[in-house]
């Protein structure tokens, strides 16, 4: 399905809530969101959505390629095609001009999945392509290179010329550059942490409790029982409140006790983005019919012990209702590669700071 009006318009308006000062300067993108036409087609005037994607490295600096239709060095992007979102219409293009696979690539916990800038820049006429000169508004995403080592690159020869790593000051940019800069004073360092939190939430008798994702497309393995818990939103302060916020929303009621950082795990997105996970372990002696689920199949209550903690709705039969339930089995995330282990990784976010 291709990138919506209303997911565009979602992500601008959530853009201008962190950036008011900006809405005159994107009277262009409104006015086309207001328009008739499918925003996102190249072969909208006066202007169209396109996405680049803002690669950064552990040395703070940020991927640029050699355009060869404009000469200049730009991050790399291009237009919105038949993509599930803007994040995603970023990553395939960011794949097909470098060949940094999204695997490659993780959130970053300054921005997550919101555009870092929405940049307007004109466009020159092509009349080889039919093209009239016309505008450009577009979303840029910020990624942290997820290994320790530079993903080798694969230039599209059609369109890139070379690429080169820039520093925060250097980004051509100057918008990018003054938000990186800025951001950069809050932690924007290019080493990837954890965005992530799950509850490997056990009754102190070796049992754990997994509830049973939704089965529907546009999440994490539909189907699947799995850790409860779910990514940071902007206004969280550490990844423990991110974890309690969406056990609140997911299913209140379930109130472990002593939640301690015990592991990070390796997933994958629904995207192909690497997704590193806290893991939390904590105490909980409640039955889960107790347990009000909101975000995901209603609790009935089901135990999973006879059937694989991993195993799809469809694979574990019809008459076995959907909800939360305790298993002997360790269990693993459902898009992880390793069940959970203790790991050095940096964890900065997992704690809460003291109140004050």
């Amino acid at each position: 399905m291709p990138v919506t009006r209303s997911h565009i318009r979602a992500t601008a308006e959530s853009y201008l809530a962190r950036h008011p000062h900006e809405r005159e300067s994107l009277t262009g993108l409104l006015a086309v969101l207001d328009g008739p036409d499918d925003p996102s087609s190249r072969t909208t005037l006066p202007g169209h959505v396109t996405c680049s994607a803002v690669v950064i490295d552990r040395g703070r600096r940020v991927l640029h390629i050699g355009h060869k239709a404009t000469g200049l060095l730009l991050t790399p992007g291009g237009h919105v095609e038949a993509d599930r979102s803007l994040l995603a219409a970023t990553l395939r293009e960011v794949s097909d001009e470098t060949g940094i696979r999204p695997g490659d690539l993780c959130l970053t916990p300054q921005f997550l999945g919101a555009p870092v800038d929405i940049d307007v820049h004109g466009i020159d006429a092509n009349p080889a392509k039919g093209e009239p000169s016309h505008q450009h508004f577009d979303f840029r995403f910020a990624f942290y290179v997820s290994a320790e080592q530079l993903p080798p690159l694969r230039l599209q020869d059609e369109e890139v010329s070379g690429a080169q790593w820039l520093a925060f000051t250097d980004v051509r940019s100057p918008t990018l550059r003054a938000k990186l800069l800025d951001a950069e004073a809050s932690g924007l360092d290019g080493r990837p942490e954890p965005v992530n939190a799950s509850a490997l939430v056990h009754d102190g008798s070796g049992r754990y409790l997994l509830h049973l994702r939704d089965l529907r497309e546009g999440i994490w393995e539909p189907g699947v029982f799995a850790l409860p818990g779910g990514g940071r939103e902007r206004g969280d302060q550490c990844l423990e409140g991110t974890l309690r916020r969406e056990l609140a929303e997911e299913a209140p009621g379930l109130e472990p006790v002593g939640l301690t950082p015990y592991a990070v795990e390796e997933a994958t997105s629904v995207d192909g983005l690497a997704v590193p996970i806290q893991v939390y372990t904590g105490r909980w002696n409640g039955h889960p019919d107790t347990v009000d689920c909101k975000k995901v199949s209603s609790c009935n209550g089901s135990s999973p012990t006879r059937s694989s903690p991993r195993a799809p709705l469809s694979e574990r039969g019809r008459g076995t209702p959907p909800g939360h339930g305790w298993t002997n089995s360790p269990p693993r995330h459902p898009c992880s590669k390793h069940s959970p282990r203790p790991s050095p990784r940096r964890s900065s976010t997992a704690t809460c700071p003291p109140s004050t």
